[in-house]
């Protein structure tokens, strides 16, 4: 098992990794929409989605991995209403890869630091 870090992804608001390597696979802890560079978060679901993506690339990069690779993600979200804004964004992330990767969505009450969403994926490295 191998810990996976970069300054190019935020900080963890706990204690984990930002992701762990076993038996091929990397486990990407759920990402919100931090900026890295100030560490705060940034405003708007459009916004945090795009910079969840951002945060997404730069594990699956440390890792050896990419967008390419991931075979799961969830998405944890904490308004249903926004779905459609949220499916536009995360469509056009994967648009250019071979398949777009299996998904589960769910709506929740709340997430850290009050984000509207979260989302956390599994890929090949």
């Amino acid at each position: 098992m191998e810990s996976v870090k970069t300054k190019e992804a935020p900080e963890p608001v706990g204690p984990y990794s930002q992701g762990i390597i076993v038996s091929g696979f990397l486990f990407l802890s759920g990402q919100i929409g931090i900026d890295p560079e100030t560490g705060k978060l940034v405003e708007g679901i459009e916004n945090q989605t795009e910079q969840i993506l951002k945060n997404i690339e730069a594990v699956l990069k440390a890792a050896g991995s990419s967008k390419e690779r991931i075979v799961k993600t969830t998405i944890f979200i904490k308004d249903i209403k926004n779905f459609a804004k949220v499916n536009e964004i995360y469509g056009n992330f994967f648009k250019n890869c071979p398949v777009f990767p299996a998904r589960a969505t769910v709506e929740v009450s709340n997430l850290p630091l009050n984000a509207e969403i979260e989302i956390e994926c599994i890929a090949k490295v």
